[in-house]
């Protein structure tokens, strides 16, 4: 990685794949030297030249990000095509620690666009699922046309060791799934608490009302790991514009275990 943390590295769009109307995932490659190899859960500042800097989370390995179109700098590097340089600092952060999950049952809960940084999650499970035990994945959008990896998805789906389940909030034509929030799935689920780990990411009120579920399903507070959000600005811990409570969630998250993150998102406006 570059000597000064605070210079962009370059790093040219290799792939761009549409996702959603707002949504693409881009491949990146390094130009020159690349940056360190992010770990699961890390994010990574993206600097889209004569706009801006956004923390974007990984979603994939190259790396690769999923980038949903929701201001300036987002805009940006959304309508990038390929043969297009972008700047690169990172990895930034903590990681879901996905060895520890290792000889567990696996519980993924992705709120829209909570889905990006735990595709790699559910990834390293699938490439070494005899590690794991069983595995259940609940996913959430808006509608059905927002369900990010699609295809990806579908084909998790297919899979006999694997358990997907999809609801939306508003259904579609065609749509024949569960109807409503991840926490009506959730909250049917059969679990075995003591040997139950589980990722969570998405809207903070999703994720503390999944965590209580899991938390009244007896699944320790310890167990339980969310991907928290706040606007970072610097990536390293100098600016405090992440702040929340004794955290800078840069250098301390963005994944925490609930007994770090419980007392915190139980402030209201915090």
């Amino acid at each position: 990685m570059t000597a000064e943390p605070m210079v962009p590295v370059p790093y040219r769009v290799a792939g761009r794949v549409v996702e959603t109307a707002d949504s693409v995932t881009v491949r990146l490659e390094p130009v020159g030297e690349p940056v360190p190899e992010a770990r699961l859960g890390q994010f990574m500042m993206l600097y889209a030249p004569g706009v801006g800097e956004v923390a974007i989370s990984v979603s994939g390995p190259g790396p690769t990000h999923t980038i949903r179109a929701v201001g300036a700098v987002s805009r940006a590097l959304h309508d990038l095509t390929p043969g297009r340089v972008v700047g690169v600092r990172g990895p930034y952060g903590t990681s879901w620690d996905v060895e520890d999950a290792a000889g567990h049952d696996v519980v993924i809960v992705a709120g829209g666009a909570g889905l990006c940084p735990l595709r790699p999650v559910l990834t390293a499970v699938l490439d070494d699922r005899a590690r794991y035990r069983r595995l259940v994945v609940v996913a959430g959008a808006r509608t059905p046309a927002e369900f990010l990896f699609p295809h990806e998805l579908a084909a998790w789906a297919r899979r006999h060791d694997v358990e997907v389940l999809r609801t939306v909030d508003r259904p579609a034509e065609g749509w024949t799934g569960p109807v409503g929030f991840v926490t009506e799935p959730l909250s049917s689920l059969d679990l075995d608490p003591g040997q139950t780990r589980a990722f969570l990411c998405g809207p903070e009120p999703m994720m503390r009302a999944c965590a209580e579920i899991l938390l009244a399903k007896q699944v320790p507070a310890a167990a339980i790991r969310v991907s928290l959000e706040r606007a970072m600005k610097c990536g390293i811990g100098l600016c405090g514009h992440c702040q929340l409570g004794p955290l800078l969630v840069c250098r301390d998250g963005p994944v925490v275990d609930y007994t770090v993150a419980g007392p915190l998102l139980a402030v209201k406006e915090l």
